[in-house]
């Protein structure tokens, strides 16, 4: 695989600010470039679970709360309605997750994991820590940390750009 941090001749450096314009090392397309390694390890880490990190992350996001609805599972990970909506279905089908309409609402759905979800998150929870050790095994503790915290800023200021009316982060809880 070719490896190449910036094709382009040498410009100047920018300590502060983005890559230099002839840079082709993006912010947008090394962001693209992780998120499809982190899936890809994901998948290889995985893959007789036969799971994708989101509906990994909506099986954390469910059983870290008491019967959230499919909204609070949007807020809880910045997946948007219709994939979770989608997800949720794909994982009811499996028998992972089941849902009911809720009391407070009857056009939304409570989530819960079933005892089989259970027995898969506890079956895969040893993979998916091992694709995040992996994926940040280049880094120190100190620079996993502040690539966390970097990338919660990044979220954050552009789910505020994007969806101002959005209150809280959501991207931490999972």
């Amino acid at each position: 695989m070719l490896r190449s941090k910036n094709l382009a001749a040498p410009g100047p450096t920018h300590d502060d600010g983005p890559p230099a314009a002839n840079s082709i090392a993006s912010a947008v397309h090394l962001i693209h470039r992780a998120g499809q390694c982190a899936d890809e390890l994901f998948t290889q880490k995985l893959p007789s679970a036969d799971m994708t990190p989101r509906q990994y992350a909506v099986l954390k996001a469910v059983e870290r709360s008491e019967e959230p609805s499919q909204n609070d599972i949007v807020a809880m990970t910045g997946i948007d309605r219709s994939t979770i909506a989608d997800i949720a279905r794909r994982l009811v089908e499996r028998g992972w997750l089941s849902r009911r309409r809720t009391r407070r609402d009857a056009r939304m759905y409570a989530l819960r994991l079933t005892a089989k979800g259970q027995a898969v998150l506890r079956l895969v929870a040893p993979g998916a820590e091992a694709t995040d050790e992996q994926l940040l095994a280049p880094l120190s503790h100190s620079e996993r940390a502040q690539l966390i915290d970097a990338l919660e800023r990044i979220v954050d200021a552009a789910k505020q750009q994007t969806h101002p009316a959005l209150n809280g982060s959501g991207h931490g809880d999972i």
